[in-house]
């Protein structure tokens, strides 16, 4: 007696509240469900777009039955939506939906990550039409179950209806809402035609989404907390994209999974403050709503494909032919001048030259004492007076000057492999043979009186025996390869290993790539930002193919006893060319393995060659005139690894503290070079070093109208300048990307110096050959197309994942290169021709003594 009054009770007041609530569905009946006095379960025949309104209690269930004629030409999915105001997370409904082939079940109101609460549920149940396969016109039948344990009644409203517009087409949108409890999937089929699409999700909200690609099977991981469990699947905001083949779900089917996420931590990086939510609040759920568009498109075809790849690698083979061409044309002439038994000059290889434009005499002819400490070299010629030569010209060519046999002078002896090494007759300050006399007190004071006079020439800084110097430069390259082997190998293992997690789980937030234009090959996801880099090993290598030959016709000459190759020009050293060649190689090799799986415990990989490069191009251009004063291999990788160790901790521990450091580090690093430069190395930091500061400024500063080394003073004044202001700019703006802000230290400094080289040369009245002129202006067209096309930015590991999707862009190129790929075809390029600007810039002073040539 009692029970039959709880029911009755119950049902009276879940009769009431349904009629209290008229919030139906637009476009759908609604349908009060009635409970007889004493029925805990009761079956009802249901209907698809009709409204159901009931209410359960501890101890009843309501069972709604749907049926449904399956067709497998053209799949159909069943939506069903559920809505209770009355349930709570102590007692919530409970739904469970049958099927044939599976069971799916939700409670409202929907817990999302154990915080907020929805009142409102729409869930997708999986077709059954898509795994029946050559079932036609069979029934279906749908059985879905409300209960709860609450004593008292919890009232609820139900309606399902059948989405015949379940199927993607290629090439055509489909707009609709989600939320964090009504996510939304649909199916797509590749045609037979197709072997890779882009399924690409847009919105014009900035709220944090999932949008995943899963096989045909069920269930469907549809909900925040279980749709990484399976498929491919991206966080994303405004945009995304994901690259498929067919090979990579069966048939080419597969759901395509939009679920809105709780919260945009996930998207944003930052943590948000936790609300728990109002069940009853209209606006809580609203504010979770996002409106998406996915349209599934076709990728590029295969012929596309192998087209693009073969261009890429055909317009660096281009480099090779015009290479060897010109090189034979050289050959053919040196060959025709060597039968005709005259020696080749550079004005009869086809150059032409520019040089200083102003009236006044070069700077050699001003000084008061041009030839002060400028020794010659020769030993074949010790205790001669040098030959009044005018730069760049042949001594059988000099105007006004002394007779001079019509053919060049009789060649010296020829020793194998080897240079010719002067007699041993040394005076007591000679400090031409290093190892003679540099560990003893006069080899400084040997060096004082070279180093520091006031006008500096070439023949003063290049006194060290050859050889020993060679030797001495041959071990950057040596060292280098060294490096490579033991940096590439475990990065090659890092990286492979980030792209078999990527392709096991089906996590691409792992990886930033541009996903609007990322081209698969294999295991890789951008086998296109890898393959671009490929220009960088083409033209690395064919660098080393140049200096081989100039260092293979250089040794040959000098065998040959040719005095113009060993007396006269700048010293010919190629170790530091062959590092520049090897290191444009692993630049390649390492932004390739980089671009494997692109992310922010992986930058330094593209980046530490970059600083290599740099600095060895800065070390080279001043070893130019200063060989016998240049850093040695071991000092200049040991200042290049605490370089990227700073720019590893630049960017992981990148806090007020770490900028404050670093400026002063900086700064103290600029003086300290200096005064390296400017005294030529003969300066010692000491105890002295304060009291030796106060006279250089008294002297220097003070005292005289101009100081003493008035061209490194210019070059070092414009130097600090530029550099402090790059330190204010750090310390003050403190920029995210501190790997570019120390690459930019580099290429700014690589430059100025640059810059200056050839005003200097100029100013002394040198010429710059017309091959080399042209190939600066080429250089300079080069690097500004370049650095246009990377400021452009297709992603960006300094964000998270979903907010670098929103740089990402379309191919540019042949519907297979973006951007990116193109700053590595032309950043290639560009390097490619800066060394060979390096390489040829003083040709011009082949014939031109040693003791003629000034240093700057």
């Amino acid at each position: 007696m009692a029970t039959s009054v709880v029911l009755v009770v119950a049902i009276l007041t879940a009769t009431s509240t349904v009629e209290a609530s008229g919030d139906v569905s637009s476009g759908a009946r609604s349908t009060r469900v009635r409970r007889q006095t004493g029925e805990l379960r009761q079956e009802i025949p249901a209907q698809f777009n009709q409204i159901y309104q009931g209410s359960v209690f501890n101890g009843t269930e309501d069972i709604y039955r749907y049926s449904y004629m399956q067709n497998e030409s053209s799949p159909r999915a069943i939506r069903v939506e559920v809505k209770s105001q009355g349930a709570s997370e102590d007692y919530p409904l409970l739904f469970v939906v049958r099927q044939q082939r599976g069971i799916l079940s939700w409670q409202v109101p929907l817990m999302i990550r154990g915080i907020y609460g929805y009142d409102k549920v729409s869930r997708t149940l999986c077709p059954m039409d898509h795994l029946q396969t050559g079932v036609k016109d069979e029934r279906e039948t749908v059985y879905l179950e409300v209960s709860a344990a609450s004593p008292a009644a919890l009232n609820y409203r139900v309606n399902a209806t059948i989405l015949t517009d379940f199927s993607l087409s290629t090439g055509q949108s489909r707009n609709f809402l989600v939320s964090p409890s009504q996510p939304q999937y649909y199916a797509y089929k590749m045609p037979p035609d197709l072997d890779m699409v882009v399924v690409k999700v847009s919105s014009p909200s900035n709220l944090c989404a999932v949008f995943s690609l899963q096989p045909i099977k069920c269930p469907v991981y549809d909900l925040d907390r279980n749709i990484e469990f399976v498929g491919i699947y991206q966080t994303f905001m405004k945009k995304a994209a994901i690259t498929v083949q067919k090979s990579y779900f069966p048939n080419g089917e597969f759901y395509v999974v939009v679920v809105v996420k709780a919260t945009d931590s996930d998207c944003t990086g930052e943590m948000e403050t936790i609300q728990p939510a109002n069940p009853s609040d209209e606006a809580f759920e609203m504010r979770r709503v996002k409106e998406v568009t996915v349209v599934v498109g076709p990728s590029i075809t295969d012929s596309q494909y192998v087209t693009a790849v073969f261009v890429g690698i055909l317009v660096f083979v281009l480099f090779y032919v015009v290479t060897f061409m010109v090189l034979f044309i050289q050959w053919i002439r040196q060959r025709n001048a060597e039968l005709e038994g005259l020696a080749p000059r550079p004005e009869e290889q086809g150059y032409a030259g520019i040089a200083a434009t102003n009236a006044e005499a070069p700077i050699n002819a001003q000084r008061t004492e041009p030839n002060y400490g400028a020794t010659a070299t020769d030993p074949y010629s010790m205790g001669e007076q040098p030959i009044e030569t005018k730069p760049g010209i042949p001594p059988t060519d000099q105007p006004n000057g002394p007779p001079m046999p019509t053919n060049p002078p009789p060649p010296r002896p020829a020793q194998s492999k080897s240079y010719p090494k002067p007699p041993m007759v040394h005076t007591l300050s000679d400090s031409s043979m290093e190892d003679d006399i540099d560990m003893l007190d006069d080899a400084d004071e040997d060096k004082d009186i070279y180093r520091t006079k006031t006008f500096l020439y070439v023949a003063d800084l290049a006194r060290k025996d050859h050889r020993h110097l060679s030797q001495k430069y041959n071990l950057y390259s040596w060292n280098l390869l060294t490096i490579s082997v033991f940096y590439a190998l475990p990065v090659i293992q890092l990286v492979i290993t980030y792209q078999k997690m990527l392709n096991t789980t089906g996590n691409e937030d792992i990886c930033y790539y541009n996903f609007f234009c990322a081209q698969p090959a294999g295991d890789l996801t951008a086998f296109n930002n890898v393959y671009s880099n490929i220009g960088y090993i083409m033209l690395g290598v064919l660098i080393l193919i140049l200096v081989y030959r100039r260092d293979y016709t250089h040794q040959k000459k000098v065998d040959a006893g040719d005095r113009y190759a060993i007396d006269y020009g700048i010293p010919k050293h190629f170790g530091l060319f062959y590092a520049i060649g090897i290191a444009l190689v692993m630049e390649g090799v390492m932004s390739g393995c980089y671009h494997v799986c692109p992310n922010y415990s992986n930058f330094q990989f593209d980046t530490s060659f970059m600083y290599i490069i740099g600095g060895l191009g800065m070390l080279k251009l001043y070893q130019t005139r200063h060989p016998d004063i240049n850093a040695n291999a071991y000092a200049a990788y040991a200042s290049l690894a605490i370089v990227i160790f700073v720019a590893v901790i630049g960017v992981v521990f990148g806090t007020p503290y770490f900028w404050a450091i670093f400026t002063v580090v900086y700064v103290l690093a600029i003086l300290a070079l200096t005064a390296q430069v400017y005294y030529m190395g003969r300066w010692r930091l000491d105890m002295g070093i304060f009291h030796r500061m106060y006279l250089l400024i008294r002297t220097d500063c003070l005292q005289c109208s101009k100081p003493m080394y008035w061209d490194r003073f210019v070059l070092l004044l414009v130097g600090n300048i530029i550099n402090w202001s790059l330190a204010l700019f750090g310390a003050v703006g403190q920029p995210d990307d501190f790997a570019s802000f120390m690459l930019a230290i580099f290429i700014i400094n690589f430059l100025l110096y640059f810059v200056f080289y050839i005003v200097m040369k100029l100013r002394s009245g040198e010429r710059i050959l017309w091959v080399t002129v042209g190939l600066i202006i080429i250089t300079l067209i080069c690097w500004t197309l370049a650095l246009s096309f990377f400021f452009k930015g297709v992603t960006t590991w300094e964000k998270t994942p979903a907010q670098s999707r929103l740089d990402n862009k379309a191919c540019v190129l042949m519907g297979f290169y973006d951007d990116h790929d193109i700053w590595h075809f032309m950043s290639a390029i560009s390097m490619f021709c800066s060394f060979l600007v390096l390489l040829m810039l003083d040709d011009d002073l082949d014939y031109t003594p040693r003791d003629k040539i000034p240093v700057f």
